[in-house]
């Protein structure tokens, strides 16, 4: 008799970890509190499916920052060449963008999870839609809420995987969090990440240039500098550049109230050349005309000068050509969780053995989001997560086949 497996969470992690199940021999049924699966992976392939990302190992490996030697090992078995060698077999053909991004060729990511879903159903995954976790029945089973009431299911394990806090809306709300604390689970709270951040622009600002995008600029933090863009919103800034230094803004404005980063709106401009501009004799043009004539500053750029620069320093040379390499711009909050792309915090890896079984409940394993890792967008979420889900259903085939023949076949939890 086949062994089974109830996966609950029907996320990327949850579903690679159906496939490594279902190719093993194991009855698979995969239960999901949504109507569909594979919402929040829908709705990251609305611009542009970025599966994975090209750069080398040591480099991708890194984006991890103070988990990057744990999610390595997950890396080791599903690494980004992997993902595309995975898509692959499902019909789905990648390229390398310009910016080193792994994107499928038509850039959608609909064909790609309706040919995984149909691969899933034909190596037996049963999908059980609407199936709410409550956590365990006293006769260890697990409790799920259903259109037609609770119900209860046995199972010889089970992979969890919930997804973080963000996106409550398509199923990733962190309800999960209290079942597996009142289990004795070392956890860490739930954070934003890849989040934007409250600046508090005056209204002027604001009405004019919210939702403008800031392009072909760099940005400091701390000793880091990276180039890319982001947009202004109506109350502070979010976007690709921000999110690669969010983890850091938000532990930052946690510890101090507050933190600062600079802007150079000129990245590519030395500040000698920005000052001989700047000191170029304007005659009767206005400083705006000049800073977007010399220096071709104008739009969102020129208002964010004028937004944080004193006016007595727009009208000193060294002063206005130092603002313009390095506009200092203080954040004084991480937006809600619920808005960020992803989250932070979780299982903590000390809770997890090796196998990522949770060491408090034997014979319960977690994947993807809910544990507690963070990493930048650009593919490297969604590797970790795939990698995850992988690992974790390696682990239960470990776990499974570790266990006496004689052994309770469902996952009891006292």
């Amino acid at each position: 008799m086949a062994l089974r497996v109830a996966v609950i969470g029907g996320g990327p992690a949850g579903l690679m970890a159906a496939e490594v199940l279902a190719q093993q021999g194991c009855r698979v049924d995969v239960f999901d509190g949504m109507p569909s699966v594979g919402r929040k992976f829908l709705l990251a392939g609305k611009g542009g499916l970025n599966l994975t990302h090209g750069e080398a190992r040591e480099a991708f490996v890194a984006r991890y920052g103070s988990r990057a030697a744990d999610v390595a090992r997950w890396l080791e078995g599903f690494d980004a060449a992997a993902v595309r060698d995975w898509a692959a077999a499902l019909g789905v053909e990648t390229f390398v963008g310009s910016s080193g991004r792994v994107f499928p060729v038509d850039m959608k990511a609909a064909p790609l999870l309706r040919a995984w879903l149909h691969r899933l159903r034909q190596q037996g995954v049963r999908f059980h839609m609407r199936h709410r976790w409550l956590g365990w029945a006293e006769d260890g089973s697990l409790r799920m809420q259903t259109p037609d009431g609770p119900v209860s299911w046995s199972a010889d394990a089970a992979v969890l995987a919930l997804g973080g806090a963000s996106w409550a809306r398509l199923g990733s709300d962190g309800a999960w969090w209290p079942l597996l604390d009142g289990r004795g689970v070392n956890l860490a709270p739930l954070i934003p990440s890849n989040c934007g951040f409250d600046v508090g622009w005056s209204e002027h600002l604001a009405s004019r240039h919210a939702g403008a995008p800031v392009k072909s600029v760099a940005l400091s933090h701390r000793g880091l500098r990276h180039k890319g863009e982001f947009v202004i919103t109506a109350g502070g800034v979010e976007g690709s550049l921000v999110y690669a230094f969010s983890a850091a803004l938000r532990d930052d404005i946690a510890a101090h109230g507050s933190t600062v980063v600079e802007l150079d709106l000129l990245p590519d401009r030395s500040l000698e050349w920005v000052q001989r501009e700047v000191l170029h004799p304007r005659g009767p043009r206005s400083l705006g005309t000049h800073l977007k004539t010399r220096l071709s500053l104008s739009g969102v750029k020129a208002a964010l000068l004028h937004e944080i620069v004193p006016r007595e320093d727009m009208a000193d040379v060294q002063r206005l050509a130092a603002a313009i390499k390095a506009l200092p711009i203080r954040l004084n909050a991480a937006r809600p969780i619920d808005e960020a792309i992803s989250s932070a915090g979780g299982v903590r890896f000390d809770a997890l053995d090796a196998n990522l079984m949770l060491r408090a409940l034997p014979g319960v394993f977690c994947a993807g989001e809910m544990i507690d890792w963070e990493a930048p967008t650009g593919g490297y979420l969604l590797t970790a997560c795939l990698a995850s889900g992988r690992a974790a259903g390696q682990g239960v085939m470990h776990w499974l086949r570790s266990r006496s023949p004689s052994s309770p076949a469902a996952v009891t939890q006292e």
